[in-house]
Order: structure tokens, then sequence, then C-alpha cells
């Protein structure tokens, strides 16, 4: 299997796109490391992971403090030794105008967005730079590529994602660190299951904007994170996939 004896840190993992992500990695012979604010979320997709027969490690942690994410990750390689792969998947946003946000909600959209996959980043590459091995995975958001109503500033932070994954991939290209981001569309998740509450209207016009048709469902979101982790791939870094069904389309 292709990720036989790789150790991979999945952020938000216990549920959505992470919890798609650590299972397919796990499936793949992978030692997925599930990582997730809510701890209970965490012990739950790990477990379902062992029950299938794979390897994994529940991890409560935030990511946006920085001396948990570090140790975490000290953890992490005192157990196995190493750090091979790291998905920054966590994201997180409140859909509405932007005159109708404040201070509070941009600092938390940024600081969960931009500044926690800032900081796991940093806690892993000295790791892989040691190793001279590495795969870090930046989940951004095609909202960062194009602009989306009602997502100025979440688009903003993702819009970072993706620039620091392209600066980050240059630094870390001697190490042979591939650094990557992948973009998804609208997303079957949670998160949209709520803003689709609230406007079922909305979400209709969204599926019928995508030409297939339907919402990414999170196993398309994981291959194509672990397309960029898969050493079939060592030659690509500083890159960003959309994932969006065809909704978005980029040179």
């Amino acid at each position: 299997m292709r990720f036989d004896g790789k150790v991979g840190i999945i952020t938000g993992s216990g549920q959505g796109i992470g919890k798609g992500i650590a299972t397919l990695f796990a499936k793949e012979g992978g030692t997925a490391i599930v990582v997730d604010v809510n701890p209970a979320t965490a012990e739950a997709t790990a477990k379902e992971i062992e029950t299938s027969g794979g390897k994994a490690m529940a991890a409560k942690c935030d990511i946006t403090n920085q001396p948990e994410v570090n140790d975490l990750v000290a953890k992490v390689i005192e157990k196995y030794g190493k750090v091979d792969i790291l998905v920054n998947n966590v994201g997180w946003n409140k859909v509405k105008p932007f005159v109708d946000g404040d201070k509070d909600l941009w600092d938390r959209v940024i600081d969960i967005n931009l500044k926690g996959p800032i900081i796991f980043c940093r806690a892993v590459v000295d790791n892989m730079m040691a190793n001279n091995y590495g795969k870090i995975v930046n989940v951004s958001s095609d909202s960062g590529r194009v602009g989306s109503t009602g997502e100025a500033v979440y688009g903003a932070s993702k819009g970072g994602v993706i620039t620091f994954t392209k600066a980050l991939a240059r630094e870390m290209a001697r190490y042979k660190i591939n650094v990557n981001s992948v973009s998804p569309g609208p997303s079957d998740t949670p998160f949209l299951a709520e803003v689709s509450a609230e406007n079922p209207k909305l979400m209709e016009a969204v599926k019928k904007g995508i030409p297939m048709r339907r919402l990414a469902q999170p196993e398309d979101i994981a291959n194509a994170v672990l397309f960029f982790c898969d050493d079939a791939t060592n030659y690509i870094t500083g890159q960003t996939l959309s994932c969006s069904g065809g909704l978005t389309m980029h040179d």
C-alpha cells in the first residue's frame, strides 16, 4: 500500500473532509494522527479506523495554540520517530456580508484558517528537514482564489494560505519537502449543512452552478489531498489544485 510506514498528522479530522482524509490515509497503510479540538470526535474517528484494521492515534489540539501544537508534535515524534506528512485541514467561517462582521470574527477566522497552518508547519518542518523528507498539504479554498460573497475575510485568509504554501515550498525544496495546496469548492460537510439549513434555496442554486451538479464528498477532497502526499508526486511542489466539480477553472 502506498502509505505503508508513513506517519501523517491530519488536523480537523474528527469529522467531515478531515475524517475522509484520515480514513483513506489509514486504509492505504499509513498511521493517521487524528487531530481535532473536540476529543470525542477525534477518538471516534480513530476508533473507526482501528476497527477497520487501520492504525490511528487520536489527539485533542487547538491549532491556534502554539505550545499545544508543539507538544503534540513532540509526542508524535517520541512515539513514532518522525512526521512524514502534515495535512492542514482545519477551517472555519461564518458566512455574512463584510459590513456585518467585526474584529472578533475577523481575528477568529484569520487565527484558525491562516495562523493555525503556519503554526503547525513550523512545528513539523524541523523533523522533516532532518529526515530530508516531508509532504505538507494545506487545504485552502477556491474562495481564496476567486473571492466569494459573504466570505471576504475567509477568502483573504485562504488566499494567504495559498501564498504561504508557495513561499514555504520554495524554502523547503532543498530538503525534499513538498508543500502543496488543495482548494475545495462547496463540499458536503457539517459546516455547509448549517448554511443550507438557514438558506436551502441558496444551496440548490450552488449545486446548479457546479457543472457536475453535486457537492464534493469528503472522499473527493481526500483523493486530491492524498495525491500530493504520494511519492509519485515528488516533483510537484508549490501548486494549488482546485477540487470543485468544475465550478472554478484555472490555468
